[in-house]
């Protein structure tokens, strides 16, 4: 999937689940769980130990899957997110901005969503050719601050992440993003072994989104 591709596909899609897990088998049963519940676009987050092998297995396991797009998130370094790319994540998150992040990125036309929490950090990412910006943490800001930002950024694209959940996903949608990253609200059942509990989540994400875009 190339990088024009991917964008159209979150612009339509607009649900990332965000993963963080204990091992490869808790992260491999939370992410079936979610693909079962109609969410096709996964983030693998770099604080899950070995989560380089993890992306690589879980690339292969959906390899013939083509609704389903594997990416890397808490990229804090280049190296990290090599490694991401290595493995065949198909999008590198960063939670920061990060100008060398996003150069390896456009250098291997793989899409990068730098995160920012001001002004100055978002023309950054605009700057070094980031089509959508993470905004982080989501909770802190609220879905009322993308309409400040964009402001004076009518161009930027914003994927808020941090207590994106059911209850207000559909006012983040309203006040003009992209898409969202969503991962506590969605992956609790895992802490219990419920994993039907995270199909359903991402069941109600899903329906939202569907409602919304037939609006």
């Amino acid at each position: 999937m190339n990088k024009t591709e991917f964008y159209t596909k979150l612009e339509q899609e607009k649900l990332v689940a965000v993963v963080r897990g204990e091992n490869e088998t808790e992260v491999t049963q939370i992410v079936d769980a979610i693909v079962k519940g109609g969410i096709n676009i996964i983030e693998i987050t770099f604080t899950i130990p070995n989560a380089q092998q993890i992306i690589q297995n879980l690339v292969e396991k959906y390899r013939l899957n083509t609704d389903v797009v594997i990416g890397a998130g808490t990229c804090l370094d280049e190296i990290t997110a090599r490694n991401a790319l290595l493995a065949g994540a198909e999008f590198i998150v960063s939670p920061h901005f990060d100008k060398d992040i996003i150069k390896l990125a456009n250098v291997y036309a793989v899409p990068i969503m730098p995160g920012a929490t001001d002004v100055k950090d978002m023309v950054d990412c605009l700057r070094y050719g980031a089509s959508v910006i993470k905004l982080f943490p989501g909770d802190t800001y609220g879905p009322s601050s993308v309409k400040s930002f964009k402001g004076p950024l009518p161009q930027a694209q914003f994927m808020p992440t941090g207590g994106v959940s059911t209850s207000n996903l559909k006012e983040w949608l309203e006040n003009g993003v992209i898409a969202v990253g969503t991962g506590g609200s969605l992956t609790k059942g895992a802490k219990t072994g419920d994993f039907a509990a995270i199909t359903n989540e991402a069941q109600k994400l899903v329906k939202i989104v569907r409602d919304y875009n037939h609006v």
